[in-house]
């Protein structure tokens, strides 16, 4: 998860270069901006699903937490393919990151409880 997301980096980086947008600039050319936006994106979802993918392993399954978190980032996947077409177009990845990050959150509640 962390070499995707440091990959939505470099290519956000290299959509700034290419398209001269000149930090700290955050708009300009509409590529750089998609690209700057699903690096944004999957950042904050990240916030989200490093804590989830660590306490669902813990109270629940660690293989559970890392199937989640590999349909974590086939959904990224999908949002950044979509949204760097058509940003109307990101729902259905973003849909299974949160249905990912969703399921690990309910699991390790789960999970928690029965430790009880």
């Amino acid at each position: 998860m962390l070499i995707q997301y440091t990959a939505y980096t470099l290519l956000c980086g290299f959509a700034r270069g290419k398209d001269t947008v000149v930090a700290p600039a955050t708009s300009g050319d509409e590529k750089f901006e998609r690209a700057f936006r699903v690096q944004m994106n999957t950042l904050e979802q990240m916030a989200v699903t490093l804590p989830a993918m660590w306490v669902c392993a813990y109270f629940f399954s660690p293989l559970w937490a890392a199937g989640l978190g590999v349909v974590f980032m086939l959904g990224r996947l999908i949002y950044r393919q979509a949204y760097m077409k058509d940003p109307a177009s990101r729902g259905p990845g973003m849909g299974i990151g949160f249905l990912a990050n969703m399921a690990m959150i309910v699991l390790s509640l789960w999970g928690a409880i029965g430790q009880l």
